[in-house]
């Protein structure tokens, strides 16, 4: 069997990534060449070749460079699984775009004077984007957390939310970011401002949570800081470290 290999150069050709972004890729340890070859060049076969497939199908689906190092490099990673998911997910992706070109074609006609469109569809397609978006980057974990019966539930009710609630629902969610800002600063989490981010948490996920329940609030916090994904959320929002923080105010409150 002939084993085939590709200098930097051929594999940037065939793969459309810059030999700049391989060498960084090197340097970074996402993808190292299958060897160095006496010339000094970098050198690389079969294995890199699907390993960069993969990086490139990761990085369609927005995953930072570091996000994707762990998971390819996870020692429980699984080929046949990472692409079941990308079908999955580009599937997704897929329902939401052709929603979104119904939407657009639907307002050219209403704008247009050729159609009426209720206030209740203008918003539709941006909720559905958002569930469409949740799905994608944290449906496997949510759902066997918490079961498919009671995500679904969640999502119907998320779906049916006004115009005016999808407001109320960002502005709680900031006012949450600010006052979780507030106790960074101090470290007291029996503070206003914590019992205040623990009210608006809980606030927040009443707009799609079917009830509340305690332990499922702590289980969640647990999970923001379990998944870096979620993590992140925080973290950005408020441009710094949070999310321990949110966790913690989260066990000191839930009753």
């Amino acid at each position: 069997m002939v084993t085939l290999e590709y200098t930097i150069k051929k594999i940037a050709c065939m793969s459309g990534v810059s030999t700049r972004t391989l060498r960084y890729y090197d340097d970074i340890d996402l993808l190292k060449p299958a060897r160095i070859n006496s010339s000094g060049y970098r050198i690389y076969g079969e294995k890199e070749i699907d390993r960069l497939q993969l990086i490139l199908f990761y990085r369609k689906l927005d995953l930072k460079l570091e996000e994707i190092r762990n998971i390819l490099n996870d020692p429980n990673y699984s080929i046949q699984s990472a692409l079941a998911d990308h079908y999955q997910q580009l599937l997704l992706k897929k329902a939401e775009i052709d929603h979104l070109l119904a939407t657009v074609k639907m307002t050219m006609r209403y704008h247009k004077g050729e159609i009426e469109m209720k206030n209740h569809d203008k918003f539709e397609v941006f909720k559905q984007a958002k569930l469409a978006e949740n799905e994608m980057n944290y449906g496997k974990e949510i759902r066997e957390k918490y079961s498919d019966e009671v995500i679904d539930a969640s999502n119907q009710k998320w779906s049916s939310l006004t115009k005016k609630q999808f407001e109320q629902m960002g502005k709680i969610e900031q006012e949450l970011i600010e006052n979780l800002k507030q106790v960074a600063k101090t470290g007291d989490l029996s503070s206003p401002d914590a019992e205040a981010a623990y009210n608006n948490h809980k606030t927040w996920l009443s707009f799609s949570w079917p009830s509340y329940n305690a332990e499922a609030h702590k289980g969640l916090g647990d999970m923001y800081v379990a998944d870096q994904r979620f993590a992140q959320y925080y973290d950005q929002k408020a441009d710094q470290k949070v999310t321990s923080l949110l966790r913690d105010i989260i066990y000191r409150y839930a009753k």
